[in-house]
Formats: structure tokens, sequence, C-alpha cells
């Protein structure tokens, strides 16, 4: 089989297996299963593959075709310029959430604070807290999450990134440590499961790969992030910010009930939709 040739038959399988872009995927999983740079691989249609390739790409197409989610598949995950570590043990970051990183650096860039503490509360691959803390540097950034399996993720990727960010596991803002950070904070950012319950009878398998924790938040999907502004609103200092990505249908329904926070914004993603509140206390 050439490289073409697998090409083709890849393309077909993915296609046929309802994956969103199966033209795109066939490249990734090309690349990796012969372990050649996009250019290379392109002008390499008539280069026969190895019997291992053939292998390993039967293993990755395999995979995909069952609905696995493609970065499980590939092992990484690109967010704001890194790349991630990801498994089934933590959420894939998602695009859309590049924008709540943009929002706590513009947060950051305009208050000016000397040294600021940022807390990711619920950090799964620890992907929020990596990218602030690499475009940010002089920030003190914490993660926390209340799955100990997404800390060991998040805490592989920042070592191999080479990014000082300290993880520690807590149910929101319970433990000790997230207590006191929140106390010391300039920004608390999240990014809670925000799903509601029902949504489990119609959602994808990919997204049904991730782990439910960091999907649900609750019969309406409010409960989570609720319970934390309240817990946030007795912690965090005067003049600290806070930044939740939320379900698009939930967004109007937070902001309503933040009454005693200042300056409440809604912002949107990419395609328009309502997705991120940031409020300062």
């Amino acid at each position: 089989m050439t490289v073409q040739e697998a090409r083709v038959a890849t393309h077909q399988r993915l296609a046929a297996a309802g994956t969103a872009s199966p033209a795109a995927e066939t490249l990734l999983l090309l690349e990796e299963a012969v372990s050649l740079e996009r250019t290379e691989l392109l002008l390499s249609g008539d280069r026969e593959l190895t019997a291992a390739e053939r292998r390993r790409l039967e293993a990755l197409v395999a995979r995909r075709e069952a609905r696995e989610p493609l970065q499980h598949v590939l092992g990484r995950a690109p967010f704001y310029g890194l790349e991630l570590a990801v498994d089934s043990r933590v959420l894939v970051p998602r695009p859309e959430t590049e924008r709540l990183v943009e929002l706590v650096l513009e947060r950051l860039r305009a208050d000016a604070v000397p040294d600021p503490l940022v807390l990711d509360v619920g950090t799964g691959s620890g992907a929020v807290a990596l990218a602030i803390k690499n475009e940010f540097p002089g920030a003190t950034v914490i993660g926390t999450d209340v799955s100990q399996d997404a800390l060991d993720v998040a805490a592989a990727n920042a070592a191999r990134l080479g990014l000082a960010v300290t993880f520690a596991r807590s149910d929101l803002l319970g433990a000790a440590e997230a207590k006191a950070a929140a106390r010391a904070c300039a920004v608390l950012v999240a990014n809670p499961p925000y799903l509601p319950a029902a949504d489990a009878g119609w959602i994808g398998p990919e997204v049904m790969a991730d782990p439910p924790l960091a999907l649900f938040g609750g019969p309406s999907g409010l409960e989570t992030a609720e319970r934390l502004v309240e817990e946030a609103r007795h912690l965090m200092p005067a003049g600290s910010s806070l930044a939740l990505e939320l379900d698009p249908r939930n967004v109007q329904r937070l902001r309503a009930r933040l009454g005693a926070w200042q300056d409440v914004e809604v912002e949107r993603d990419l395609v328009g939709r309502e997705r991120f509140v940031v409020a300062r206390r």
C-alpha cells in the first residue's frame, strides 16, 4: 500500500464512520503512522508503507473509526500555542476556551497588579493555567481539580513544557490551599462542568469520551458554577476578577445572579455565542 492509497482508504473509512473532518484527520493519522511532516507526506504519495507503518495506521484508524476522540488517538491536543498531552482522564481542551485565556490576560495587563496570582479552578489537563503562565510569566499560577487523575496529567504537562505552575487537589474552593489562593488572587478563572445532565442522551461519542465529572454541571448545568461563584464571593479580595466559561444557554441566567459583583460583562466566543462571564469582586 502506498501513502496515497492509504490516504484514500483512510478518508473513506473516516467519512463512513461519520467523523467531522475526515480529510484533515486522515492527514494527521498518516503523519502519526509514518512519522513524516505534512509537506513531506504530501510529496510521498508513491512511497510504500512498511509493514510496521501499516499496522500502526490500522490501529490508529480503527480507534478513530470507533469515534474515540482524535486527540486521545494522537495523545495530544493543541491549545493556545502549546501542545498538551491528553487522554481519557481529562477534558479535551476546546478552541473556544482560548478566548477565556485571552480575557484573563486582558484583565491582568489592564490591572497591572505586581506579581499577580491566578487561580484556575477545575484545571483538567492544565490547559488554561499553563497557557496563562506561558503568556504571562510574572504571574503565580495555581491550578486545582477534584480529580487526582486530572492533576497527574496537568503536572506532567507542566513538567514537559517547563512551566512553573502549582497544582493542588480541591473540590472547587473547599481545600485549604484553594481557599488561601482565592483570598490572594488577582483573577480566578474556571471552565467548570456546565452541560445539563439531560444532554447525556444526545451529545456525540467524542464528547462522551470526556470524564463525566468534567462535563455535567447538574440538572440545569449551572449548579457547579453557582456553587463556585458563591464560594468565591466570600473569599476573593476586593478588586479581583472572576472569569468563567459557561454553556451559552446559561450565561444570562448566571449573569442575573451576580448582583453582589461589580462590572459584570458577557463575552462572546468566535462564532458569536454568549459563552463567558467576567466580573469584579
